[in-house]
């Protein structure tokens, strides 16, 4: 007899309201029974398809549900993955995941073949689901006789019923087994293990966050229980459908399964009485302003801790041992992967379809600038052109159905097998081996022994070799030659071009600007350009978002070489040289913010002239320049100082010529000539420079004997300012200082001249200084 489950009861009321409604929205607990039973409930009225996040799933739950109706597998349900399916013409129930249901609404808009489209574990948000979503919304709107059924176990169900023109929600309850919940942060996996096998009697599930994680608690977890009889399984996106399977059904010995969040909703074990949960999880992000991918690891949201726990109450009363502290608040969802992956291969898919993804109605709208930064990509890619248009080879891109990336290493390296099996590697994002020997492509390297490779990685590299034997012509496809590869990548990757730092071995520049450290597993050892193939961020643990995130690393490079590189944009830069004094330009070839060649080049004056005026304002004034600003001070008269040192450099052409009185406007220099002189003319018939002081005052420094007849102090400017005299022996010394010349010659001058006539007698020094003439000579050259 077929197990009795949660959902069991609802069917009746689901179907009904499919045909009166069109759309229905359906929460259910993991282990409701959801995803086997709704499908086959709907088939009465048509075909049904089911999109699913995840393969494994698709394949697990078709095998099921042809296990519990009796069905055949193939015929009655089937599955549609990439580069693999199981179905055929009778097929009433399809699972389907990733771009599948988005090329099937590529070449029949309307959904012509099916009834009914379920969206399941909605609550994922994964691009597809999101994307699938919009476009099966507006088949639904198009065409009267579709339904909709989206489904998860964790949903905010008022906001996706408004998006469905408010549709009915059904809530169906999961089963309500106990729950012993405690924290031990810090506690070893393995550790953890052994502490709860004794207390249960069936299956173990752990959470962890990824492929590697799991090999490496498998070893430890081996080696604490020792020979105990106990099967430690995998599961994980990354294993063949037999390894998969595996893990999923029940064995005769207990059993250790350690899954990725996978397991959290769809994907069923069996027997699990016990979960234990790391707590943390490897998202996909793509960094757009550097063109970096990474996985990150974070901490899971309340939402899938409280689904991973729930893995261990579905039949009775579970344990439960989170590996974190109780006192730990995690966020209450999930983050849509749409806000927060490349969306180069969606934006792709719907210009395909025939719409446009900036106005396209989604659930939630993805941010403009990842849109834009898609959009970029697939310009480079030759995808599309500048009206965003598919260009022909951006419909060859769309057929090979992996990301656009890879189909133009494909296409560019002409289909051969060996850029098949290097995209399989990419695509699956399996390991490539450590250390390996040096190369020009670490690709290329990766898959010299090509037997060593997974099953699954081997499978999908034939499925894309054969794919591209059908896209291109024989003319196009070609046999497999390294230089033609390691270009191919450069047309994959045109912006993950980086230059080798001088004399640092492993620090490069992204053509993002961004730096970077080629990994030491790469063998990539001496090229001075390359292609950053496979490249993260630093790790950065559970730092919030936005802190300063560390070096970017490289792990798979390809090397190019530079007259590859046609450049991007081509500036002419112009700096200041200190050490001349002067400004130089130079023409650069740019690859993005990358710098490929360089060459001397004319100076533009425009350019150079805020140039100099900045090496000037960094140096100081000259003394010269000084007094100029302290007679503008003087004469009342606004001049910006940094305004005027642009104007003046603007005729300079090195910062020695920069000449502030060279930035005065005609006017202005003919008011400071009237309100404040540079010069004073004195009675010898000479102009001595006045000395504008920071204090207000105006001095003059004047020989005594050019002084003789000048009765009154001058006086300078509007305020009428009388000058400081600083009155000069025949050497130059200073004798006295005076701002009143009638006291002087009253009052000082005889004293002077008794002192200086016996040290200076060939210079004048009459009696009586106010009659006498005013001369600069000596007395000899006088009578001369």
């Amino acid at each position: 007899m077929r197990e009795l489950l949660p959902i069991d009861a609802h069917l009746p009321a689901i179907v009904q309201l499919v045909r009166e409604r069109r759309a229905v929205v359906i929460t259910a607990a993991p282990g409701a029974g959801k995803t086997t039973r709704v499908p086959p409930a709907l088939v009465a009225d048509g075909a049904v398809l089911v999109l699913q996040p995840r393969r494994v799933a698709a394949r697990a739950m078709a095998a099921r549900i042809a296990f519990e109706q009796g069905w055949t597998l193939g015929r009655d349900v089937g599955w549609h993955v990439r580069f693999e399916r199981n179905f055929s013409r009778e097929t009433r129930v399809l699972f389907a995941t990733e771009g599948v249901l988005t090329a099937r609404l590529q070449q029949d808009p309307l959904l012509a073949d099916f009834r009914t489209i379920i969206l399941d574990e909605f609550h994922e948000r994964s691009v597809h689901a999101d994307l699938g979503l919009a476009l099966a919304r507006q088949a639904w709107l198009a065409r009267d006789d579709l339904r909709l059924v989206v489904m998860s176990a964790t949903l905010d169900a008022e906001r996706v019923a408004a998006f469905l023109d408010h549709c009915p929600i059904v809530a169906v309850p999961g089963r309500t087994c106990p729950l012993d919940v405690t924290y031990a942060p810090g506690q070893p996996l393995d550790a953890a293990v052994a502490e709860l096998l004794p207390r249960t009697t069936g299956a173990l599930l752990c959470f962890l966050p990824g492929a590697p994680e799991i090999r490496r608690a498998m070893d430890a977890i081996r080696s604490t229980l020792g020979g105990a009889p106990l099967a430690v399984l995998p599961l994980h996106g990354g294993l063949d459908a037999d390894a998969q399977d595996a893990a999923i059904r029940p064995g005769t010995s207990r059993r250790v399964i350690l899954a990725t969040n996978l397991a959290e909703t769809t994907i069923t074990v069996p027997d699990v009485t016990a979960v234990i949960d790391t707590g943390t999880h490897k998202i996909a992000r793509y960094d757009a302003s550097r063109a970096i991918d990474s996985l990150d690891l974070e901490r899971i949201s309340q939402d899938a801790a409280d689904q991973r726990a729930g893995r261990a109450g579905r039949t009775q009363a579970g344990l439960v041992r989170r590996l974190w502290d109780s006192r730990d608040r995690l966020r209450p969802h999930r983050e849509p992967e749409l806000f927060r992956v490349d969306l180069a291969s969606t934006a792709l898919d719907i210009l395909a379809w025939g719409g446009d993804p900036y106005t396209l109605e989604w659930f939630e709208a993805p941010p403009r600038d990842a849109l834009d930064a898609a959009f970029d990509l697939l310009a480079r890619l030759e995808a599309i052109d500048r009206d965003h248009r598919l260009t022909p080879e951006g419909r060859r891109l769309r057929r090979l159905a992996i990301h656009p990336r890879l189909a133009r290493m494909v296409i560019a390296a002409g289909g051969t097998r060996e850029v098949a099996f290097a995209c399989a590697l990419v695509s699956e994002r399996h390991a490539v081996p450590a250390r390996h020997r040096a190369t020009n492509c670490d690709l290329l390297a990766a898959i010299d022994d090509a037997a060593s490779l997974p099953a699954h990685v081997t499978r999908i590299a034939r499925e894309i070799h054969a794919a591209a034997r059908a896209v291109l012509t024989d003319a196009a496809v070609r046999p497999h030659d390294e230089v033609t590869f390691r270009r191919a990548v450069l047309a994959a990757y045109p912006d993950r071009v980086a230059r080798r730092r001088a004399a640092q071995e492993d620090a490069f520049v992204l053509s993002s600007g961004a730096g970077a450290r080629l990994s030491r597993d790469s063998g990539v050892h001496d090229a001075e350009f390359i292609v950053a193939v496979d490249i993260g961020g630093g790790a950065a643990g559970f730092a919030p978002r936005g802190a300063a995130a560390s070096e970017a690393l490289v792990r798979l490079a390809t090397r190019i070489e530079r007259d590859w590189i046609a450049p991007t944009s081509v500036e002419v830069r112009h700096e200041y040289d200190a050490a001349t004094g002067k400004v130089r330009a130079t023409r650069v070839d740019l690859y993005d913010r990358l710098i490929v060649g360089e060459r001397a080049a004319a100076v533009d004056p425009r350019v150079a002239g805020p140039l100099l005026a900045d090496a000037y304002l960094g140096r100081g004034l000259t003394a010269a320049d000084q007094q100029l600003m302290r007679r503008l001070a003087f004469a009342d008269l606004d001049v910006d100082q940094a305004a005027l040192v642009r104007a003046a450099a603007a005729t300079a052409s090195r910062l020695d010529d920069l000449n502030l009185a060279n930035g005065l406007s005609p006017e202005i220099r003919r008011q400071l000539d009237t309100r404040a002189p540079a010069t004073l003319r004195v009675p010898s018939g000479r102009d001595r420079s006045l000395d504008y002081r920071a204090d207000g005052t105006v001095g003059a420094a004047v020989k005594l004997q050019e002084l003789f007849g000048l009765v009154e102090t001058p006086r300078i400017g509007r305020r009428r300012v009388p000058v400081t005299f600083e009155i000069l022996a025949p050497n130059g010394r200073p004798v006295q200082v005076t701002r009143d010349l009638r006291s002087f010659w009253t009052r000082g001058y005889q004293d002077v001249r008794k002192e200086l006539r016996a040290r200076y007698p060939k210079h004048p020094w009459p009696d009586d200084p106010w009659t006498a003439t005013p001369t600069a000579r000596t007395i000899k050259r006088v009578k001369a």
